[in-house]
């Protein structure tokens, strides 16, 4: 019995040696910052927090190395795996269900940020973010779609379009080329030019993978060796993740701790910490107790409640694994046992769920976005924020279902925005916990789009049923006939052979 206990208990540790070691590395870290700043009278200066930074900072750019081999063909393979044609209304709902789960816990996320702002009190710019670049709001939401479809994709990769306007100088003057007047007080008459950011284009990126998995999809067999380059790729980038997000613990530790030196108000920066942690768990759980709930009782017209109850057990997988990966054999078992899905479908729908399907990470990285840029006294206008929303979208798709790996996705979406990527070191210390309830939302939302997509389908499984019926029958039916005239075919011998005996009698 000790001896179960005890091996029980090793495993719940080997299991989660990740998050314990993650665990003792914020703890660590925040250990070791207030005390160095308790060390000296005089502030640290920039220069002392990155020394004791520095680590952390190798750590933050292993991860933001590992963004476009790891996002971009795990997009592609996602979507090239799709049999667009296998069971066409099926797979259509699934999908449609987890893009409108995704995109609405998303905006979701974006009114509850913007509505508490956790990040709040920091003094604002001088100047807002527009005027900075000389652009007006048209030119950013313009430049957002010039960006879905970079001319170049290699280009795309570390360089993004911003519109500039050219400033008259308080001259009324002409332009050389139309000949309409330029008036310095009417900003929508200055002429303007292209510049190019030093900043990867993750949006076209993103359109460019999503494109190419749609095509490989449609492509069928001839598409297949692609598929497989790119699922190659993805594996292998994987297996790197995994080894990067296991320097995590020490990467948070220095992170951390440098992060707490270059702050002026301890107390109020993780008072704003604490609201941003309380902001994300009202964002998870309205989405996970009431808009999902709401959503099954709509299109099954039944409470949704037996039905969350006895995805228990996958539920607080997820929780304690922090992978929907490694929870779907689970939430499988769960659906088919206890829930009365269709196996078609449970086995159908899962897969591309675990894969795709991340309404809590999604929530998550636009919340946190937001939150950071708050921090820094910027609050993003109508084109950065929904940048923010198709950026964590996308991330979520592109997201491996293994522990942590939202980090990757995190910094891909500030760095979209153009926030300060050193800045996810302040999340990283509840990331670890925050991680957990993401996860078990994940799996929820699979669960309950594949109860959904199971009633919605009834009728295509119940045709499906009553064509392999009819094609096993036709079978059974040839090999019958087949036997019928075989011995008719004898019988029939026989009676000419007793005809032809009697007749010659």
């Amino acid at each position: 019995m000790k001896t179960e206990k005890r091996s029980a208990v090793v495993d719940f540790l080997k299991a989660n040696m990740l998050t314990i070691f993650t665990l003792i590395g914020v703890i660590i870290g925040v250990i070791l910052g207030v005390g160095l700043k308790g060390s000296s009278e005089e502030p640290w200066t920039r220069r002392q927090a990155m020394y004791v930074s520095y680590l952390g900072k190798l750590f933050l750019n292993m991860l933001k190395c590992i963004i476009i081999p790891l996002i971009i063909p795990s997009l592609i393979a996602s979507i090239g795996a799709l049999d667009l044609s296998l069971s066409g209304k099926i797979g259509l709902r699934a999908i449609v269900y987890y893009m409108s789960t995704t995109v609405s816990a998303v905006i979701l996320g974006i009114i509850l940020v913007t509505a508490i702002q956790p990040g709040a009190g920091n003094e604002k710019p001088e100047e807002d973010e527009e005027k900075k670049r000389n652009a007006l709001t048209a030119d950013t939401l313009m430049d957002l779609l010039r960006n879905c479809f970079p001319p170049n994709i290699i280009q795309a990769t570390g360089r993004q379009y911003r519109t500039q306007l050219i400033d008259p100088m308080n001259k009324t003057m002409n332009d050389s080329r139309t000949g309409a007047m330029i008036d310095p007080s009417d900003k929508h008459t200055w002429m303007f030019t292209g510049d190019w950011s030093n900043s990867t284009n993750i949006l076209g990126l993103v359109v460019f993978s999503i494109v190419t998995g749609v095509a490989i999809s449609v492509c069928g067999e001839e598409g297949k060796p692609l598929l497989k380059f790119f699922e190659s790729i993805s594996i292998v980038m994987m297996k790197v993740t995994t080894w990067i997000i296991n320097l995590a613990p020490v990467g948070v530790l220095f992170l951390i701790a440098g992060q707490i030196l270059e702050m002026q108000n301890l107390a109020a920066e993780f008072a704003k910490l604490a609201i941003y942690f309380g902001t994300v768990l009202t964002g998870l759980s309205i989405h996970g107790f009431i808009v999902l709930p709401l959503l099954y009782a709509v299109m099954t017209r039944s409470l949704p409640f037996r039905f969350i109850g006895k995805m228990g057990p996958a539920i607080v997988t997820a929780w304690g694994t922090a992978s929907s990966s490694a929870t779907l054999p689970v939430t499988i078992n769960c659906l088919e046992e206890r829930n009365g899905v269709d196996p078609r479908i449970a086995r159908f729908v899962l897969p591309i769920g675990a894969t795709i399907n991340m309404d809590g990470t999604a929530l998550y990285e636009a919340v946190a976005a937001i939150f950071i840029a708050q921090l820094h006294g910027i609050y993003p206008n109508l084109g950065q924020t929904i940048a923010i929303a198709i950026t964590a979208t996308a991330a979520s798709i592109g997201a491996a279902g293994i522990p942590q790996a939202g980090l990757v996705t995190m910094v891909m979406v500030l760095d979209t925005v153009g926030l300060p990527s050193d800045s996810v070191a302040i999340i990283l210390s509840v990331d670890w916990l925050l991680d957990r309830f993401r996860t078990a939302l994940n799996v929820l939302g699979d669960a309950i789009g594949a109860g959904i997509v199971h009633h919605l389908s009834k009728a295509e499984l119940e045709a499906m049923s009553r064509l392999d019926t009819i094609v096993e029958g036709g079978k059974d039916g040839k090999d019958i006939q087949m036997d019928k005239l075989a011995t008719n075919g004898k019988t029939n011998g026989a009676f000419n052979d007793v005809e032809g005996n009697s007749s010659n009698l």
